[in-house]
């Protein structure tokens, strides 16, 4: 098998063991490399950029050598396939949106709140019924982006060493790049570089989401309108673009204030429709799958050109 050949295969076939393996519950490989991270942490932690740029520098860069060395010996098929369903998301994503919209449906307010963290890092105890299912939409919509295609994308170009260190940089970012006292230099590095890793992926999803939306009953040119309009008065540079596509395309309106854990955030306005509801957030999940089927089709495309741009 050819180098290009064997870096399609990865590509596809780390896509379909995230559809049909679910994530182990205990010792997922992620997990394991948060909780190293967290330990090194604890000696690295300085109030300053520099300590941050090491911190991610010495992970990031140890986490690549990892997966080179994994390809040496298992060959790049392999190695591909695996750092890619490792790093890939998107089956637990849609999975977890499915369950808080049956969990909404049923009243069970409480039960959703205790699920709102595997989504994301909001405090669920501030939001009503309203409240998370709009935190649970736009968790959808950016991690499409975050969990699934960016994480392709970075297979399709470089492989096991290059998905992996999208990955560990992806959860350096969740796990020190907030603007709070703690972590507003020590984590400067992660939340630049984390821009840096997704800006591509961002804007290839809204393309696909433009795209999907007919196929949930949505809107090509309002996805494409939000996008435009609104995007750029979102705080992230990737995460705007991303919600504001699915607010257009779903007909909803995302945004306003956002409770964190560590701070209260006024988010802008993306989108100009409802409020959204539970069968908003079915759509949402609906179109996240069919965006994210998509990705796994152009990211195996990108591998095979590539790979014959390689080719003398």
């Amino acid at each position: 098998m050819s180098a290009r050949d064997a870096r399609v295969a990865g590509v596809v076939a780390g896509y379909l063991f995230d559809l049909v393996v679910a994530d182990p519950s205990r010792g997922h490989p992620v997990a394991l490399f948060g909780a190293g991270a967290a330990t090194l942490e604890r000696i690295s932690y300085r109030d300053n950029r520099v300590a941050g740029v090491a911190h991610v520098g010495l992970l990031v860069g140890g986490v690549c050598l990892l997966g080179a060395a994994v390809r040496r010996r298992t060959g790049s098929a392999l190695a591909t396939a695996l750092a890619t369903w490792v790093s890939l998301g998107g089956n637990s994503l849609t999975r977890t949106g499915s369950r808080m919209a049956e969990l909404l449906q049923g009243g069970d307010v409480d039960a959703a709140r205790l699920l709102l963290p595997s989504l994301c890092g909001r405090d669920p105890a501030a939001l009503d019924e309203i409240g998370l299912t709009r935190a649970a939409l736009e968790s959808v919509a950016e991690n499409t982006s975050d969990a699934q295609v960016a994480a392709l994308l970075w297979a399709a170009i470089g492989g096991a060493p290059a998905v992996l260190g999208y990955r560990a940089i992806n959860t350096l970012d969740a796990m020190v790049g907030y603007r709070s006292p703690r972590y507003l230099r020590f984590g400067w590095a992660a939340a630049r570089l984390d821009d840096l890793a997704n800006y591509l992926g961002a804007r290839v999803t809204a393309g696909l989401v433009v795209m999907c939306a007919p196929l949930v009953d949505g809107s090509p040119g309002a996805a494409m309108l939000a996008w435009r309009r609104d995007a750029q008065r979102h705080p992230s540079p990737n995460a705007g673009v991303v919600e504001a596509a699915f607010a257009g395309a779903l007909g909803v309106r995302l945004g306003g204030p956002t409770q964190y854990r560590q701070e209260l955030q006024i988010r802008p306005t993306l989108g100009h429709g409802r409020q959204p509801t539970v069968a908003d957030l079915l759509r949402a999940v609906r179109l996240s799958r069919m965006v994210q089927a998509s990705a796994a089709v152009g990211a195996a495309g990108l591998a095979w050109w590539a790979g014959q741009r390689r080719r003398p």
